[in-house]
């Protein structure tokens, strides 16, 4: 089984993930700033260049993009990489135009469960996180 809407739609959201924690890392010397913030070296809210912003929250981070606003989770161990069924709906919405079958959280509940049954993606065992992560290896 492949769903390759489903693929697209994780593959966009993590390019976008990658994209601010770059700018993140440019800006603060580091794409974890949550320990940044809990250190108090960092505010919680702020400016990372020009017109593009941060906020921190939880265990996460949203970053307010010129195109987009893209909210992650920081994983275990720092991971960026992980995503849930609601930031992939979230994301969806940012991009009807890319990811219209996505912009129904039940829809995209119902695929990602999918993806988890067949082990393409796996959810790592830690109580900070409720993330899930793709298996290279079955993706």
């Amino acid at each position: 089984m492949k769903n390759l809407a489903l693929e697209y739609l994780i593959e966009d959201f993590l390019e976008k993930v990658d994209k601010a924690t770059a700018m993140l890392e440019k800006k603060f010397g580091d794409r974890f700033i949550l320990r940044l913030w809990g250190s108090k070296k960092i505010p919680q809210r702020g400016s990372v260049s020009g017109n593009v912003t941060y906020e921190l929250h939880g265990v996460g981070c949203r970053v307010y993009l010129p195109e987009a606003c893209i909210d992650f989770d920081y994983g275990p161990d720092g991971r960026i990489d992980g995503f849930d069924s609601w930031r992939l709906y979230i994301y969806a919405n940012e991009f009807p135009e890319r990811h219209p079958q996505y912009t129904e959280l039940e829809i995209v509940e119902r695929d990602l469960d999918e993806y988890i049954t067949a082990g393409k993606v796996k959810r790592i065992q830690s109580v900070m996180s409720n993330l899930y992560f793709k298996d290279e290896l079955l993706w």
